[in-house]
């Protein structure tokens, strides 16, 4: 699958996550996180009499999607949304219940491969990391607006960068020369704060970047507020399957997952159960699901995926 710019876009884990998903042709299920429509695609193609519900809160992606999709008619409904919100989203279709919700989360292909977009460290553009492009605050406000004491908490948390003091100190001291604008100009920036031997292991700005597209996005609280609704939304023997890209997503993941199964809070010395909550279902990947060495070697994009799936108890 190609853009128009000629950028392989390839599911990644994309047997796993159709496998995953456990796929009914008479089923409803929900691609939260539509991007390029590569999962989707391969769902509907599966469906006879069921419905593939597909959101996204990037305008570019949602019209990039209904050109892929168009050709499945009705059994395809696409919505400009945020993930978060598809409680709301399916209510608004009449649906109550579904048989699988995938999330892919991260950044997509089309973002990524965009430049303009300002995600990507690789090519010099605006900072901006909007996923919902109408949203009023981009990556450039945070960089030039944030105290030092902020830009230090989201690098070292959200990047997990062992020298996020240093590279917030020197953000905050280029910005009182001049304002910083571009992706390049950051990464100067990031370079002159990390010591030259420590440049070598990845660039330099992977982290720095990703931890800010998280805070401009909310991209951890949105997982987080999500996973509990999606799973109540699921049919008996529904499935959710969570693909994740770094250790902090998939923290939040597992944990909800597994709280899923194992709800009870009542001390261990207790003989029995007495705080009265139930499993919702069973975490089918205690240990998450990673790509094949030949996936690796086609699909560069997929390094660090990992997949969990959760499956709903039946009745």
């Amino acid at each position: 699958m190609e853009n128009e710019s000629g950028f392989k876009h390839i599911p990644v884990l994309l047997n796993e996550v159709l496998n995953g998903l456990n796929i009914k042709e008479d089923g409803i299920y929900v691609d939260g996180t539509l991007g390029g429509a590569g999962h989707s695609l391969c769902i509907c193609e599966k469906l006879t009499r069921g419905k593939l519900i597909g959101i996204d809160q990037d305008a570019d992606a949602i019209k990039a999607a209904s050109d892929k999709l168009q050709r499945y008619g009705d059994k395809c409904v696409i919505v400009k949304s945020n993930y978060e919100n598809i409680f709301t989203v399916l209510s608004s279709l009449g649906i109550e219940k579904v048989d699988g919700i995938l999330l892919d989360l991260g950044v997509s292909s089309y973002q990524l491969d965009t430049p303009e977009r300002g995600f990507s460290y690789k090519m010099d553009a605006p900072l901006d990391m909007r996923m919902d492009r109408e949203g009023a605050v981009t990556a450039s406000d945070i960089i030039n607006g944030y105290p030092e004491k902020e830009l230090f908490r989201i690098i070292r948390d959200y990047g997990e960068d062992r020298f996020a003091k240093n590279i917030a100190k020197h953000i905050v001291a280029e910005r009182s020369k001049k304002k910083i604008e571009s992706t390049f100009e950051l990464n100067e920036i990031i370079r002159a704060a990390i010591p030259a031997k420590f440049r070598e292991n990845g660039h330099p700005s992977k982290r720095t970047f990703q931890a800010v597209r998280i805070e401009l996005n909310r991209e951890l609280e949105v997982l987080s507020n999500s996973l509990d609704t999606m799973i109540d939304l699921l049919n008996p023997s529904g499935r959710l399957c969570v693909i994740t890209f770094h250790s902090l997503e998939d923290r939040i993941v597992k944990t909800a997952f597994n709280k899923a199964e194992n709800p009870c809070i009542c001390p261990p010395e207790f003989p029995v159960c007495v705080c009265g909550r139930k499993s919702k279902g069973k975490h089918l990947t205690k240990k998450a699901i990673i790509p094949s060495l030949e996936e690796l070697e086609s699909n560069t994009r997929s390094k660090s995926s990992k997949l969990r799936i959760l499956e709903k108890y039946g009745l």
